[in-house]
């Protein structure tokens, strides 16, 4: 039986491959695959920052400098778009590292798929994320310093208008189980 379905088994074609189950389609908004740090205090907020849009954010966390520009006066997660062949749990220790200076026990990933339009970005209408949400504490309750940020500190959602957080991060801590 010939299927019609059409699986997320991506491969490029060639003579080693049967195509009928691959796909060499990407959805025409793309899809973006990163991994999220949610480090919390003992009270329950969010550590979240403004970026620097002068730090190297392409280089630590896929970000053109137009984007970085255009969000860092809103509040982010720390958190990166895999590098290729990397893994999600990978990815988390670099954004500690690269991001915050920071070495602690994460747990997870949570891992959520969203298809669609995001929100925020309505032109963006074949979008598909993967998410891979990490969960630490803070050893001290104090917000690291780190260069690549103008400022860091716990936020408390409830607290926090949606809009005043960056690139969909709202929707992540929601799927997170954080409130607004």
């Amino acid at each position: 039986m010939t299927t019609d379905r059409r699986f997320c088994r991506f491969a490029r074609p060639s003579a080693k491959v049967d195509v009928s189950v691959y796909t060499t389609e990407i959805p025409e908004n793309g899809f973006c695959l990163s991994s999220f740090v949610i480090v919390t205090d003992s009270e329950g907020r969010v550590l979240m920052g403004h970026l620097n849009p002068e730090a190297p954010w392409d280089h630590i966390g896929a970000l053109d400098p137009g984007r970085a520009k255009t969000h860092s006066a809103e509040w982010m997660l720390p958190s990166s778009h895999l590098m290729l062949f990397e893994s999600p749990q990978e990815a988390a220790k670099r954004v500690l590292k690269e991001q915050l200076g920071m070495d602690i026990q994460l747990s997870g990933p949570t891992v959520v798929a969203e298809t669609g339009t995001p929100k925020r970005f309505p032109a963006l209408t074949t979008h598909w994320d993967f998410e891979f949400i990490f969960r630490g504490e803070a050893p001290d309750g104090r917000p690291p310093a780190h260069e690549a940020w103008t400022e860091l500190r716990y936020v408390d959602t409830k607290l926090t208008p949606r809009q005043d957080i960056a690139r969909s991060h709202d929707e992540v801590l929601e799927n997170a189980g954080f409130k607004f």
